[in-house]
């Protein structure tokens, strides 16, 4: 308990990223200059004052078993950053190419996500598939890993959608298959992308700095007005910052007809939301 109190004491950090590979990592951890936090043991922890760097190992359940932990034992602030850096597969897509994922589809579950996109991409939108196992077969038009959706599905109980990314260097297509891939050249293919990738978190601090912890606006007129549950009041900060961001400040035109419930609040904030025309 008291390892607990101080890592959350002494290790503030706002920027998380995970990678799965340790060739993954790498080259980060050299931009960075990230130490290695020995007190860590479950996983390969690297960090300096503003970024955490977490190595998972590959799979579903090692992605999601290294962000609760990492989350539980030092996340400090409302809504961290969260990144997930790592390699990707594609039939047809260049060695060394660089995608920001704008849609994730878990193959196993069926489950379908869009990370919303309210930073300027540093390179090319892509869909991609998470699988168990790797996917060989190079017959399908997405990226593919086996991570991605695990990452995003366990990152958004810890922060806001806008502040959780994923980026995926294409390391193999049906040209050059997966079982050719050596660490060396998983780390050169990143560490080509360095600026792209430090860029995207510079511009996702940027936009963490709006999303404060202070109560958005309205927040206390609407709970006064309706009841909400403890935690149907935090869906209603997120909602509420999510408009402001996406809106540019807006306030909300509410139509109160049928809204009885806190929960009838959030119903309608979510379905403006989802109908916002978002452009780049």
């Amino acid at each position: 308990m008291k390892t607990y109190q101080r890592m959350n004491q002494t290790n503030a950090c706002k920027t998380f990223i995970y990678t799965a590979l340790p060739c993954e990592a790498k080259p980060l951890v050299a931009y960075f200059k990230l130490k290695k936090d020995t007190t860590v043991q479950p996983f390969a922890v690297y960090s300096n004052q503003a970024i955490r760097l977490t190595v998972t190992g590959p799979g579903k359940s090692a992605m999601a078993a290294g962000i609760a932990y990492t989350q539980a034992l030092f996340a400090a602030t409302e809504h961290p950053i969260m990144l997930n850096i790592g390699i990707a597969g594609h039939k047809d897509h260049a060695l060394g190419s660089l995608f920001l994922i704008d849609k994730l589809i878990d193959l196993d579950s069926g489950r379908i996500h869009y990370p919303p996109m309210v930073c300027h991409p540093p390179c090319a939108t892509g869909s991609l598939q998470t699988a168990s196992k790797p996917q060989l077969g190079y017959n399908h038009p997405h990226l593919c890993d086996m991570e991605a959706s695990a990452f995003y599905e366990t990152a958004v109980r810890f922060s806001s959608a806008e502040l959780i990314q994923c980026l995926k260097v294409i390391s193999d297509n049906r040209q050059t298959p997966a079982e050719n891939i050596t660490p060396d050249q998983v780390s050169d293919l990143m560490a080509a992308h360095i600026p792209a990738i430090a860029g995207l978190l510079a511009d996702m601090t940027v936009l963490a700095e709006l999303i404060t912890p202070s109560e958005p606006r309205l927040f206390k007129q609407l709970v006064q007005q309706y009841h909400f549950t403890a935690s149907e009041r935090g869906r209603l900060k997120s909602l509420l910052w999510r408009w402001q961001v996406l809106t540019d400040d807006k306030e909300p035109a509410f139509d109160a007809t049928g809204m009885q419930r806190g929960k009838d609040v959030l119903h309608w904030l979510d379905r403006q939301i989802n109908q916002i025309d978002f452009c780049l």
